[in-house]
């Protein structure tokens, strides 16, 4: 199944933007300290921030099958969209500026949060050192509508432009994380580790989307991942994600009936709106770093996060079960919440 899924994925334009796999590392130290709650219950971390372009991060999987579509195409300009500190927005810069493309952002205040770390610092601050020319835009405004007048202003003057939306959430985009549940299967065949579930941050959908499809291919089934809402609420993520991984399973041509349920999102951590801190987010992000010395970031990774320490305290799994959280990266944005995590 595996080599038959690597000749799939071999017949999309890819741009190579990681060095290798992404390691998996076992978390002792948060083991230990979460105690009894964690008592039998391997806990290993996929380290999907453990890259080296652009201070890495879940979108640049998704960035190697939109990218290498761009270069098969011939594009010169990449214009994406997002919220002031889009993680998604900081990597399209920096994988533009490693493939000589010209990049756009067109980025909008989407969190209720706001203040000069916010609006100035982050990926916010990053976006503009890798080059890109940005567009900043009120809450509310179609961020998308003014990316695409503006990629037919650049036609117009003879350029050759892409439009990505927002997180690279398409089933283009989500082949990275096809590749990546591969990537998975074959670290555990290594490791001799069977993993029972894989957590994750739900956004824009296509990480879990993904994921999903790729187990499903590859036999695990869909069900394996399971991720936290900390976008849209509950309802809207799961559909979201639901459609978005059939569309992949599509795109792979992979024959499917999937069914609704096997798409499990848990909107218990996502807060009263997107971006917002929550206390138990604080906590996760506090205790990663003072148990093992590694960063989640304040909006995505950090409730996932949240939402699996709280599985475990209710004792949802069993003894001997290991468990992987993937790391999503995104740590520049804990400079734009400095605030909230110094009062914390």
């Amino acid at each position: 199944m595996t080599a038959s899924l690597d000749n799939t994925l071999a017949t999309f334009p890819r741009a190579r933007l990681l060095e290798g796999p992404t390691p998996i590392q076992r978390a002792y130290r948060l083991e230990q300290h979460l105690g009894a709650a964690a008592k039998g219950v391997g806990l290993y971390l996929k380290r999907d921030d453990f890259m080296a372009l652009g201070g890495g991060g879940n979108k640049l999987r998704k960035l190697e099958f939109h990218l290498g579509a761009a270069l098969h195409q011939h594009i010169d300009t990449v214009i994406t969209v997002g919220g002031v500190q889009s993680n998604h927005a900081r990597l399209t810069a920096a994988a533009a500026a490693r493939l000589g493309l010209d990049c756009e952002l067109v980025l909008t205040q989407s969190a209720a949060v706001s203040g000069l770390d916010y609006e100035s610092n982050g990926n916010r601050l990053l976006d503009e050192l890798f080059g890109a020319k940005l567009h900043l835009l009120p809450a509310g405004a179609d961020s998308l509508a003014v990316a695409n007048q503006r990629a037919a202003q650049l036609q117009e003057a003879g350029r050759k432009v892409l439009v990505i939306p927002v997180g690279g959430s398409t089933a283009l985009g989500s082949l990275g994380y096809v590749s990546c549940a591969r990537e998975i299967i074959q670290q555990a065949a290594q490791l001799e580790l069977y993993f029972e579930r894989v957590f994750v941050a739900n956004g824009s959908a296509g990480t879990h989307a993904g994921l999903a499809a790729g187990f499903e291919v590859l036999g695990r089934g869909a069900a394996l991942v399971k991720s936290w809402a900390v976008l849209a609420e509950e309802t809207v993520s799961a559909e979201r994600t639901w459609q978005l991984t059939r569309d992949t399973l599509d795109l792979l041509g992979h024959p499917h009936a999937l069914e609704r349920a096997s798409i499990q999102v848990d909107g218990s951590q996502r807060g009263s709106a997107y971006g917002v801190p929550t206390e138990a987010m604080l906590e996760a992000v506090r205790l990663l770093a003072r148990s093992e010395g590694l960063l989640v970031d304040p909006v995505y990774s950090g409730k996932a996060l949240a939402g699996l320490l709280a599985d475990l305290r209710d004792g949802r799994y069993q003894p001997g079960d290991n468990l992987l959280f993937v790391m999503t990266g995104g740590s520049p944005g804990l400079y734009a919440y400095r605030e909230s995590l110094q009062q914390a």
